[in-house]
């Protein structure tokens, strides 16, 4: 039957996403110049070293023999699809990106895409945080996602301001007092 017909997936879909990965519809995957460059040399390393050298050792099992009890055979194809299913992956968030340069940004005192603030709670604890596209973010060091509940109640506000960030816990209160971004 032609796929045309059938509801059938060849690759990762949206839903099949953990949600901190998808996407808002309709947006688009914004990555800072780094981070679109780290996309690209994941998918260029899986296409031209992992995925030939993973084939290889495939190629070999598959020689070997009894391929229903082959280890090494039944590891590789696994392996294979894990490789396929993440360079398809990686392909269709590039195609999508919408590379923004902070460097460029021209309002510096207002806080977009790019900025790296530092804003102080209600307890007075300061964090620094670093507004990134969705695939490059790792709250732990610091950079947080342009789609956080945290960016953005911080998008648009001035140095000074004081924003409010709604939470599980209730409402929070943030006092922004600085934004830094790459020269």
């Amino acid at each position: 039957m032609n796929k045309a017909f059938v509801k059938e997936s060849d690759g990762v879909e949206e839903e099949d996403l953990p949600e901190a990965l998808a996407l808002p519809v309709g947006t688009k995957n914004y990555l800072t110049p780094g981070g679109y460059a780290g996309l690209r040399d994941e998918l260029a390393h899986l296409m031209n070293e992992e995925r030939p050298a993973m084939v290889q050792i495939v190629s070999w099992a598959a020689s070997n023999g009894d391929r229903s009890e082959n280890g090494d055979y039944l590891y590789g194809k696994k392996r294979l699809r894990e490789i396929d299913r993440r360079m398809r992956f990686l392909t269709k968030r590039l195609e999508l990106a919408e590379v923004v340069d902070p460097a460029l940004q021209t309002s510096r005192e207002q806080v977009f895409f790019g900025a790296t603030v530092l804003y102080a709670n209600q307890n007075g604890q300061e964090h620094r945080v670093t507004i990134v596209g969705v695939d490059e973010a790792e709250p732990l060091q610091g950079r947080i996602s342009w789609i956080s509940p945290v960016a953005r109640a911080l998008t648009k506000a001035k140095l000074g301001d004081t924003v409010t960030l709604r939470t599980p816990g209730g409402i929070e209160e943030l006092d922004i007092l600085e934004i830094h971004y790459p020269a």
